[in-house]
């Protein structure tokens, strides 16, 4: 649809790129080819800063040095990034590994959305979101996973989900124990919504 009205198609993959939804770019199972895709994040391989952005080379029209600034990354994120990358496109086990967890946290935030009357959760590979029913809820749900030592985003327009997004190389025991703590704080939030009721 872009290419039809001469748009340049911008993918900002900074949060679901580099093999977070299961491929390397969130958007390939859906057939996109933008012109231009932003990355950050899980790039470095490490956790560290690091940002590309990456264009057809029709678009690559800047001089050497040209485009500068700190926010791609120091020095030492490039050999991670580069190892990172390497390992990724080096076989499928990280994308088959990213399916197998993501089923595992789209079973368990399903049976929690079940349990305490919340609607069924969305997302792909180790990205997911779970809506809960009214304002604030997410922000308290986030409060209490806090609480009990671990970070929880909120997502959605209004913030009516709370979005976990575990570590792709997150160890199945520390897994299974993050979701546990999200279920127990929708229950405590659920249950606390009940009483006031």
């Amino acid at each position: 649809m872009a290419q039809g009205h001469g748009t340049l198609l911008v993918a900002t993959d900074i949060q679901m790129g580099c093999g977070r939804t299961g491929p390397s770019f969130s958007f390939e199972t859906a057939g996109i080819a933008p012109g231009v895709i932003c990355l950050s994040k899980s790039l470095s391989g490490y956790g560290s800063p690091m940002a590309l952005t990456l264009m057809r080379p029709e678009y690559d029209v800047g001089k050497p040095g040209e485009h500068n600034g700190t926010f791609r990354g120091y020095n030492p994120v490039f050999v991670t990034a580069a190892r990172a990358l390497g390992v990724f496109r080096s076989d499928s086990a990280l994308q088959a590994r990213t399916a197998v967890l993501g089923e595992r946290v789209r079973h368990s935030l399903l049976g929690t959305a079940r349990r305490h009357g919340s609607a069924a959760p969305c997302g792909r590979g180790m990205s997911w979101g779970l809506p809960l029913d009214r304002p604030g809820a997410a922000r308290e749900v986030c409060g209490a996973v806090y609480r009990a030592g671990q970070f929880l985003e909120t997502a959605g327009p209004r913030d009516e989900a709370v979005k976990p997004l575990p570590s792709l190389t997150v160890a199945d025991r520390q897994l299974e124990q993050g979701l546990g703590i999200i279920d127990e704080a929708v229950a405590a939030i659920a249950g606390a919504r009940t009483l006031v009721a």
